[in-house]
Order: structure tokens, then sequence, then C-alpha cells
């Protein structure tokens, strides 16, 4: 059993459903799951966790949200940890993903899988890929 952070920012609830269908999807794995939301974390936290996902929606520009995710998120030390991404966009075509993905490969971490995107509220597709995602964690 692995010991799992499913740490998010959300604004509406899109990815805040995305962050709980993660967490189901790695409980359902076997694995022991604490659900953060991005306040309630910080990169003091990361060594305690197997492997992280972490869930925030593309804001402004396609950037990630910058008054509490991002300060959190720079904070992290992920170089050799298992992370899986998620979330959701309402415009644009998921740059922030691409961006991110790419930002995370920098630094070193083990992307588990490609990020998960919703436009808008996630459907089934999306909820099912998000479950998968926290299984493959």
């Amino acid at each position: 059993m692995s010991k799992i952070a499913v740490v998010f920012w959300s604004g509406t609830g899109n990815t805040e459903a995305m962050a709980n269908a993660v967490a189901d999807g790695a409980r359902s794995a076997g694995n022991d799951v604490t659900l953060f939301t991005a306040d309630q974390f910080s990169g003091a936290k990361v060594a305690e966790y197997d492997a992280i996902a972490f869930g925030c929606p593309a804001m402004g520009a396609e950037e990630l949200e910058d008054g509490e995710f991002e300060p959190m998120f720079t904070d992290c030390q992920l170089s050799g940890k298992r992370i899986g991404l998620f979330g959701s966009y309402g415009w644009g075509d998921g740059q922030w993903m691409r961006d991110w993905e790419a930002r995370c490969r920098g630094m070193g971490a083990d992307l588990v899988s490609e990020g998960v995107i919703a436009n808008d509220a996630p459907g089934d597709a999306e909820t099912a890929a998000c479950k998968a995602l926290g299984a493959a964690l």
C-alpha cells in the first residue's frame, strides 16, 4: 500500500470533483489517500508521501492559479517523486497542462501518465480518467 496525497485548488468545484475521483481511484487500488486543498499542503510534506496528484485549473492566460496553488507548488521538491496532474479549463486548448507537464519533467518528477483535463465540469470520460490516474499512482 502506498501513501498518496491528492492536492488541489478549485474555484468552481470542477477541479475538486476531479480530485475526489483521483482519490477514489487511488483508494480502490488499495492505497492510503489524503486529500488536501492547496493551502493545507506545503513542500515540507512531500517526503511524507510515496506519490502525489496535483490538481489546478487553467487561470488567466492558461496558467496555474497564482494566489495559493503556484506558491505551494513552487515550494515542492519533486525530483524522483511519482506524480500525476489534473485540472479543468474553460478556454484555450490545454496548453497550461502541457506546460505544467514539461515543468514537472524539468524538476525530475516521474509523471505516471499524461495530465487529465476537463473542459468545464468533468464528464464520465474525464471522471474515469481521473480514477485511472489515481490507481496509477
